[in-house]
């Protein structure tokens, strides 16, 4: 199998947590832009997993590589479990996600703590070169915070609390975070699936 990986983002963040899950694939893992890949894809799926088969389809069209692709967002009970397959598009994609936390605070500043229930969810997809299609979910549950904190994560990680850690997703390090992330499970589920086509 190809020994190269193209990741579909662009999201620095993400792709130090793939890198760093993915590591002993022994594959190169590149993103988009390292790849001289510059495409606009609408994800207009209703799921997670089509969003995520829209990105990899999209890059496997212009690519012989391996393609995993991930949609990931936060659904909150409250809300009806919004901001969902909207989370990167949530009150405009070029919202910072500072103010999009803080919206979701004051959504919930009256809630009480069984009522903030939420949850991550992640889709990877696979396309590989010989046309095989493969996707994975994981999701972690917890419950928003009442406040923003923690450095080490991106997106609503800040507000994202995990009551058997006593902190925010933005709190813990990278390993752990790797280990009970949506996108940590996810992708060890993708990794085993590659291993096995390896064979």
């Amino acid at each position: 199998m190809n020994n190269k990986i193209i990741f579909a983002t662009g999201n620095e963040g993400k792709m130090k947590e793939v890198r760093s899950i993915l590591s002993d694939l022994g594959m190169e893992i590149l993103s988009m832009k390292e790849a001289g890949i510059d495409v606009d894809i609408e994800e207009n799926g209703t799921t997670f997993e089509e969003n995520a088969l829209i990105k990899a389809n999209a890059i496997k069209a212009i690519s012989n590589s391996i393609v995993l692709a991930d949609d990931s967002g936060l659904e909150v009970d409250y809300l009806n479990r919004e901001p969902g397959i909207y989370s990167a598009r949530y009150m405009g994609e070029n919202t910072p996600y500072t103010v999009k936390n803080s919206k979701i605070l004051e959504l919930l500043k009256d809630v009480t703590p069984e009522n903030r229930t939420a949850r991550f969810v992640c889709a990877i997809a696979a396309v590989l070169p010989n046309g095989k299609v493969f996707t994975t979910r994981g999701t972690v549950e917890g419950m928003i915070g009442y406040e923003i904190s923690g450095e080490n994560g991106f997106g609503y990680d800040p507000i994202f609390y995990l009551p058997e850690f006593g902190c925010t997703t933005a709190q813990l390090d990278m390993n752990k975070k790797n280990e009970v992330s949506h996108r940590g499970k996810a992708l060890q589920a993708m990794k085993e699936i590659l291993r096995k086509e390896e064979e």
